[in-house]
């Protein structure tokens, strides 16, 4: 308001109101009086007001301090303390979902019972309590004691506390539901409380429990965090300790092959199993050829210092070597193993041993031992797993060892046999048939190796794919000579081998693939692709359901446990299945359709079977028609941003856009993401397909960007994959002129947890320059807080998925969820935005949980530039 001029006639004559008033009721005093009472009611009422705001600040930010929480109770306690007489005065929390109750203050001159803040009461041992009968009143009360009980029909329980001379209660409420009451109480006669009293404290309780309530989902929030961040250590522990076997048995297996004797290997794997457990005792025993006595090619102890043979007798070795399983005892055990005569000592007595037996060739033939003389090393169950499976991978080196020295030693005698009878002409035709016998034997030898899969002895697709011309030539001649052909996937394959390493993923290819061979018939082939993929040819067949039943033998064949290692591991398969047809020219078309089919198995849910039709094949044809659109769209520029409005939803106003990609197809129209991203993506055209909006947005902006208005951008993980994303993006902006407060980027939980440092160097590189974040779709992808204040975000976008499953009236639903999402924003300080408003409903609901900002078809559906200028009426230059 401009000030009064001061030459304006009114500018020395202006008096206010109230004293105008007063100075013409100057002449009667009663009406003096009582106006003069009135403003004493008005400053009073203006002063406790004044109190009452800074109560409620106060609450407020005493709960959000990181007090712990009896200092923050206390501190509750004085708040209320400076609004009415509270010497008397307790919080109570009440949980309905189990009926019980928490005092989590108390505070009381005439009580001496202290209640214990996180004890969890029954309401059913509080019969006759006030504060139960209030918290089921659900309304406030005041009066003393005594009148108290009388309202709510309460007896009288001296166990319960004393009797006071004035009593106030009120509830806490949350959307309809009572979580709990606060309480003040007087024993002096002189102090009372009042009407005001009452509704000062209710209002106050009400504020209090919301301050609580956040408190608690803070503390829910760092208790979270906590959890994830020790499993995630856990995670990382049990990673490098795969790690560490993996490398051990990488070694275990090239000192096999390198070692110069087998003395020198021993020793090889007793470092190897010394990095892994603690193994300064240590033996292998191995079983004479005749089986008769025990030998110990290799010792080292700290007590024995030579272990000679021995005949077998009933020591813990020979223990091991009858069962077949490990051993993990203590000195106790080995006394009671002693006492009932299962065992013999022998050598100086340990205080833990343990031992894993050795198969070679599928029988038992040696055992590993170790063990501790002193307690200060104890073996545990993990150290007898980590040397079982360690055995195992010692037992193949083995093998391959002893099959090398025993071809090593045939090959020396077959030289000396041959230079023997070099001399003997007269074995000489003899000796010729021996060596041509011996070539056509490494003829077929090496044909095999050609031929086959050398891990598992299976056809490879070589063979494989002759098996199946000569069954397609014989159904050109024949075509009542069915046969069909299954692709096979093994399912979750990578987890194993990621997870236990490549030799066991080898032997559980093996086992898969004796499985498999179980299912077929003699005249069927099975054949090893490479990796975990399979085929088989069924030959004579009468109808699919034939191939149908090899493939349900084969699921149900393969989801039975496999124990390898000492350890069960599960896999399953997805199989497609390609019936012979006239249309077939070539083998690999049919084995082609099958992988597709396989795939469609694979992806309606994994350990199941489809079957390739002409459904398949006609959506064969349309990707490859889509692909070669995609190409041709690309060079036309036919890629354009729609745009979507975000809105306020108090009062409408404008606040940015959404763009969003539509493909304008010359036949089909205009076509939406989910047509074509899939395949973009899979092809590799996605990435152009966004530079191309790119440019688009950053023509159109200039129009859009009203006032301080800005237009987001969708950014794919592989677009912050490349290290160049951000300069290339400022580079784009700075060539039309775009400021960066008008463009914000819009990414997934998926794109910040692929190459979290690289992305978060991005990200703030371009949060440096003004261009900020938004984190799309939040909470329906890693679920995971750690980001939030890890990576250089301004806001996120509540996933539509949540605004739908909002409820009207009460607690179901998301509301939980989207309340949660909101206070932890708040907590922060990052903007939020709820996407997918349909409804009138939702906006309302939205706005009652504190949210300031949508978007919606419920405002608009994406639109054109030219149909959102007109729409908004924005400068259309």
């Amino acid at each position: 308001m401009k000030p009064r001029s001061p030459h304006s006639s009114s500018a020395a004559t202006t008096t206010p109101p109230r004293a105008e008033a007063l100075r013409l009721r100057a002449d009667d005093p009663a009406e003096l009086a009582a106006e003069v009472q009135r403003l004493r009611v008005d400053v009073e009422r203006l002063g406790r007001a004044e109190r009452l705001q800074r109560a409620l600040f106060a609450i407020s930010d005493i709960a959000s301090s990181g007090e712990d929480t009896a200092t923050v109770m206390r501190g509750l306690h004085e708040i209320v303390g400076r609004l009415m007489y509270a010497e008397n005065f307790y919080i109570v929390r009440y949980a309905p979902e189990t009926d019980t109750m928490r005092f989590i203050y108390f505070a009381d001159s005439h009580d001496p019972i202290q209640p214990d803040p996180d004890e969890e009461i029954p309401a059913e041992e509080m019969g006759n309590s006030l504060t139960l009968a209030l918290i089921r009143h659900g309304k406030p009360v005041l009066g003393p004691s005594a009148d108290v009980r009388t309202q709510l029909g309460v007896g009288r329980d001296e166990t319960l506390g004393p009797d006071s001379e004035d009593w106030l209660g009120v509830p806490m409420v949350d959307e309809g539901v009572v979580r709990g009451a606060v309480v003040v109480q007087s024993y002096d006669p002189d102090s009372r409380y009042s009407e005001d009293d009452r509704a000062l404290l209710g209002y106050v309780a009400q504020h209090i429990l919301t301050a609580l309530a956040r408190r608690d989902a803070q503390e829910e929030l760092e208790r979270r965090v906590d959890e994830r961040t020790s499993e995630l250590r856990e995670q990382v522990a049990e990673r490098e300790r795969s790690e560490r076997l993996q490398a051990a048995l990488f070694r275990i297996a090239e000192q096999a092959g390198r070692s110069e004797s087998i003395e020198v290997f021993y020793a090889e794997v007793h470092g190897i199993v010394s990095a892994l457990l603690d193994a300064r005792n240590f033996f292998i025993a191995l079983l004479t050829p005749d089986g008769q006595e025990l030998d110990f090619p290799y010792s080292v102890d700290e007590r024995d210092q030579a272990r000679p043979r021995r005949k077998l007798a009933r020591g813990l070795t020979e223990y091991v070597l009858a069962s077949g399983e490990p051993l993990l005892t203590d000195r106790d055990g080995i006394h009671s193993l002693v006492a009932q005569g299962k065992v013999q000592s022998f050598g100086t007595p340990s205080v833990c041993w343990l031992g894993v037996p050795l198969q070679i060739e599928g029988a038992v033939a040696g055992v590993i031992a170790v063990q501790s003389y002193t307690p200060d090393y104890l073996y545990t169950k993990r150290d007898q797993e980590l040397l079982s499976f360690v055995s195992f991978h010692i037992a193949q080196a083995l093998e391959r060892r002893q099959a090398h020295e025993s071809l090593r030693e045939a090959y020396a005698e077959l030289e000396q046999r041959v230079a023997s009878r070099t001399s003997e002409l007269a074995d000489t035709n003899r000796e010729l048939l021996d060596q041509i016998s011996v070539r056509e034997r490494m003829e077929h030898k090496l044909k095999h190796e050609a031929m086959h899969d050398t891990l598992t002895g299976l056809p490879n697709r070589s063979h494989l794919l002759g098996r199946m011309g000569m069954a397609l030539s014989r159904y050109r001649h024949d075509p009542d000579q069915l046969f069909a052909v299954l692709f096979l996937d093994l399912d979750r394959f990578k987890v194993v081998n990621d997870s236990v390493g490549h030799l066991v993923g080898d032997e559980l290819l093996k086992e898969a693939a004796r499985r498999i061979g179980r299912c077929v018939r003699d005249p069927d082939m099975v054949a090893r692709l490479g990796g975990d993929e399979f085929a088989i040819v069924l030959d004579y067949i009468s109808s699919a359901d034939d191939a149908v039943a090899v493939a349900d033998r084969v699921i149900r064949s393969l989801a039975e446990p496999m124990r390898i290692a000492g350890k069960e591991l599960y896999t399953s398969a997805s199989i497609g299945i390609a019936m012979v047809d006239p249309r077939y020219r070539s083998p690999e078309e049919l084995l082609r359709d099958a992988d597709v089919a396989m795939y469609r198995a694979k992806a309606t849910g994994r350990q199941r079977y489809a079957i390739f039709d002409e459904q398949l094949h006609e959506a064969a044809l349309k990707l490859l028609e889509l692909e070669g659109d995609l190409r041709r769209a690309l060079q036309r520029h036919e890629f354009v941003p729609h745009y979507q409005p975000i809105l306020s939803l108090a009062d409408g106003q404008l606040v940015g856009f959404e763009a969003l990609m539509r493909w304008h197809h010359p036949e089909r129209g205009l076509c939406m993401p989910g047509e074509f991203l899939g395949t973009a993506e899979e092809t590799g055209s996605l990435e152009h397909m966004d530079w191309q909006i790119y440019e688009h947005v950053c023509q159109d902006i200039r129009r859009l960007s009203v006032g301080r208005a800005y237009v987001t951008l969708n950014v794919s993980p592989r677009h912050l994959r490349a290290s160049d994303f951000d300069q290339r993006l400022l580079e784009l902006m700075s060539r039309h002129d775009v400021r960066p407060a008008n463009l914000r980027l819009e990414v997934t939980e998926g794109a910040l947890m692929e190459q979290p440092e690289q992305v978060q160097a991005c990200l703030g590189r371009l949060r440096e320059v003004g261009v900020m974040t938004l984190l799309d779709d939040f909470g329906t992808g890693y679920s995971s807080l750690s980001y939030l204040h890890r990576f250089p975000l301004h806001g996120l976008k509540i996933d539509r998925s949540f605004v739908h499953e909002l409820r009207s009236g009460e607690s179901g639903g998301s509301t939980a969820i989207v309340r949660a999402i909101r206070l932890l924003a708040d907590s922060l300080g990052l903007e939020v935005i709820a996407e997918g408003i349909e409804t009138e409903e939702q906006r309302y609901q939205l706005r009652l949980l504190g949210l300031s900002l949508g978007q919606g078809y419920l405002f608009s559906r994406p639109a054109s530039i030219d149909q959102i200028l007109e729409r908004y009426g924005l400068a259309t230059a």
